[in-house]
């Protein structure tokens, strides 16, 4: 018998780690003249939250000046921010929003 060779041929795979997107919180902002019911409505048409958390945060909007809608990605959030203040501004509200990197 004569000698073989045996060669392994190892297959080395590389994983690039996907980076995660930065995440924004958006807030809304207690003003004098946006009504609570307003308030309600656009948390839950462009946020999509139930009406009892919807709810919630309007109170805590209303009670501390400001609460969070929900965390996003940035692109998502900035459009949920324009959505929010055309929304206001078609019903004549000063309603406010902004973003807040975490």
């Amino acid at each position: 018998m004569g000698s073989q060779k045996i060669s392994k041929e190892t297959r080395v795979e590389s994983r690039k780690q996907t980076a995660l997107p930065p995440m924004f919180r958006i807030l809304m902002h207690n003003d004098d003249y946006t009504t609570m019911e307003f308030v309600v409505s656009v948390l839950e048409s462009i946020f999509h939250l139930p009406p009892t958390e919807a709810n919630q945060i309007m109170l805590n909007i209303h009670m501390k000046g400001v609460g969070v809608c929900g965390t996003y990605p940035f692109d998502i959030a900035e459009t949920k921010v324009h959505r929010v203040h055309a929304q206001a501004r078609k019903e004549g509200f000063p309603l406010k929003c902004s973003l807040e990197e975490i």
